[in-house]
C-alpha cells in the first residue's frame, strides 16, 4: 500500500497546476504503473517486433512520445524479462517516462559526441545509442562503481557499440572536459518523487531538508555538464522527481549563474499532448495522473555561447594502453570475419591492446587522454597461436550475413541459451567456428563439430530457463 508522508502532500499542494486536482494525484500514486517496453532498433525493426510478440499473443498500445515505445500486457504465462527476445536485446523493458529525455535530447537531429552523465542500469544510455545509430561516440558515466556492472551488461545485451564507459563524480567533466560535447544528458539523481507509483515507500520519510540537500548537488551537476557542452551544442536535464526545487529551481539556477549563454527550448510540441504539461519556460512538468505514467520533469537547454572554463583542467591521463591496429592485425581479422561474419569493418576503428583487438566508437581519439574509461567500444577478437578468437561480444553488435550462420528452431535457441549443445540431425563434415541465429537474430557462437554445434555463450549469460518458449 502507498505511504505518503504528510509533509510531502503539504508542500507539493502548493506546486500543483491548478487544473489538476491533488485527490487524482493521490489516487494514481495507488495504482500501479502499466508496464511498457522499447523496440531496440539496433536489432529489429519496430513493425517486425510487434508482428513477432502479437503472433505470441501480446497486445500493445503506442507510448505517444516514443516511436519505438509501448505499454504492453504479454500472457499471463510469460515472464517478460526472461524471453528470448528480451535476452537477445530485441526490446528493454522501460518505464513511459524515462524514455522522454532521449527524445528530447535528440529527436531533431544526430550528434556525433554525447555525454549520459549518469547511465546505469543503461535504459537512457542505449536508447541514445539506439537513436545515434551505433554512429559517432557516446560517453556513458557513472558514479556508483557497483551499478557499471550493469550497465555494462545492458551495453551488451543491447549491441550497442559506439560507447565508452567511464566512473567518475560527473562533476569533473566541466573541468576535464570543457566544451566537448555535441549533446548531453543529466538525468540527475534526485529525490525520487515520481517513483512512488512502483515504489509505494518512496515517499514514506520525504523530507523537504534532503531535497535541499539533493539541489545543492543538481545545481554543481548541471553546471558542470553545461561547461563540457560545446558552444551551439543542446543539453537535457532530467528528474524523476516533481517539486519544483529539485526542477525548475536548478534550470533557473545555471540561468542565472551564465546569463544570455543559456536558453530554455520549449518541448511544447514534442509530441502531440505535450501542451498539456508544458510549463511557461517550455519544461515538461509531468504529473503521473496526466498521462498515466511516472512522475517527470525534462527541460531541453541550447548553450548559446562559449563560457570559460572554472577550474584547471587535470593533467592529462598517460600511458593510454591501446594503439591503432597494424595492417597486419587489420588483415587478419578481415579473414576471420569474412569468412565466419561474411562482414568487413572500417581499419579506422579498429584498435589494439597487446593480443586484443577491440572496435572503438567513430572518431573516439579526440577524447584519449582526458579521462581514464572503463571500456571503450567492443572487444572483437584475441589473437591466439592459432589463429584469430571472435568474442561473444562482437558478434552480438555486428550481427551476420544470414548465408553465414546456422539458423536453429525455437527449442534449439532455448537449449543453446541453457548452455546446451545442438545435436546435428544430418552429421556433416566439421566446420569449425559458426555464428547461431534463430529468426534472424545472432544468439552467440558455436564450434560446428560435425554431429553437434558445441555451445560457446558465455557462463554469465547462459539461463537456466526460457519463458514462452513451451
Amino acid at each position: 500500500m502507498v505511504q505518503l508522508n504528510q509533509n510531502f502532500i503539504n508542500s507539493i499542494t502548493q506546486e500543483l497546476p491548478p487544473q489538476l486536482s491533488m485527490d487524482d494525484f493521490i489516487a494514481i500514486c495507488a495504482k500501479p504503473l502499466r508496464p511498457s517496453l522499447r523496440v531496440n532498433t539496433l536489432k529489429i525493426d519496430r513493425d517486425s517486433f510487434l508482428a513477432r510478440m502479437q503472433a505470441k499473443g501480446w497486445q500493445f498500445e503506442q507510448i505517444p512520445w516514443c516511436p519505438d515505445g509501448f505499454w504492453y500486457i504479454a500472457p499471463d504465462n510469460v515472464q517478460p524479462g526472461n524471453t528470448l527476445e528480451h535476452l537477445q536485446g530485441l526490446f528493454y523493458i522501460q518505464e513511459a517516462s524515462s524514455m522522454l529525455p532521449p527524445m528530447a535530447l535528440l529527436y531533431d537531429t544526430l550528434m556525433d559526441t554525447v555525454l549520459d552523465m549518469a547511465s546505469a542500469p543503461g535504459s537512457k544510455t542505449t536508447q541514445i545509442a539506439a537513436m545515434m545509430q551505433n554512429r559517432g561516440t557516446l560517453v556513458a558515466n557513472e558514479y556508483s562503481a557497483s551499478r557499471i556492472k550493469a550497465l555494462h551488461s545492458n551495453l551488451l545485451r543491447m549491441g550497442v557499440s559506439n560507447t565508452a564507459m567511464a566512473l567518475y563524480d560527473a562533476r569533473i567533466f566541466g573541468d576535464a572536459m570543457h566544451e566537448t560535447f555535441d549533446a548531453i544528458l543529466l538525468d540527475a539523481p534526485c529525490s525520487g518523487e515520481g517513483t512512488v507509483r512502483k515504489d509505494p515507500l518512496a515517499l514514506k520519510n520525504w523530507e523537504a531538508a534532503e531535497v535541499a540537500a539533493i539541489a545543492a548537488t543538481q545545481r554543481d551537476l548541471i553546471e558542470s555538464a553545461f561547461l563540457a557542452l560545446k558552444p551551439g551544442g543542446v543539453m537535457v536535464y532530467s528528474t524523476c522527481t516533481l517539486n519544483k526545487t529539485e526542477n525548475h529551481g536548478v534550470c533557473q539556477h545555471l540561468q542565472q549563474t551564465f546569463g544570455d549563454a543559456v536558453a530554455f527550448e520549449s518541448l511544447e510540441h514534442l509530441f502531440q499532448d505535450a501542451h498539456k504539461t508544458v510549463t511557461p519556460e517550455g519544461f515538461l512538468h509531468i504529473w503521473p495522473q496526466v498521462y498515466d505514467s511516472e512522475g517527470f520533469f525534462v527541460a531541453r537547454i541550447r548553450k548559446t555561447a562559449s563560457v570559460a572554463a572554472r577550474g584547471t583542467p587535470p593533467a592529462p591521463i598517460p600511458n593510454f594502453p591501446f594503439q591503432p591496429a597494424s595492417h597486419k592485425q587489420h588483415q587478419l581479422l578481415m579473414d576471420t570475419l569474412e569468412s565466419t561474419l561474411g562482414i568487413t569493418i572500417d581499419k579506422a576503428r579498429l584498435w589494439a591492446r597487446n593480443e586484443e583487438l577491440w572496435w572503438f566508437p567513430q572518431d573516439f581519439a579526440s577524447l584519449i587522454g582526458k579521462i581514464r574509461f572503463q571500456r571503450i567500444g567492443v572487444k572483437i577478437a584475441t589473437v591466439e597461436k592459432h589463429g584469430i578468437k571472435l568474442q561473444h561480444e562482437a558478434v552480438i553488435a555486428m550481427g551476420v550475413n544470414r548465408e553465414h550462420a546456422i539458423d536453429v528452431n525455437d527449442e534449439e535457441a532455448a537449449h543453446y541459451m541453457m548452455g546446451r549443445d545442438i545435436p546435428l540431425m544430418a552429421p556433416t563434415k566439421a566446420q569449425g567456428e559458426r555464428v547461431i541465429t534463430w529468426q534472424q537474430q545472432v544468439l552467440g557462437l558455436a564450434k560446428h563439430l560435425g554431429n553437434r554445434l558445441k555451445n560457446q555463450l558465455p557462463r554469465n549469460l547462459v539461463r537456466d530457463n526460457i519463458s514462452g518458449m513451451e
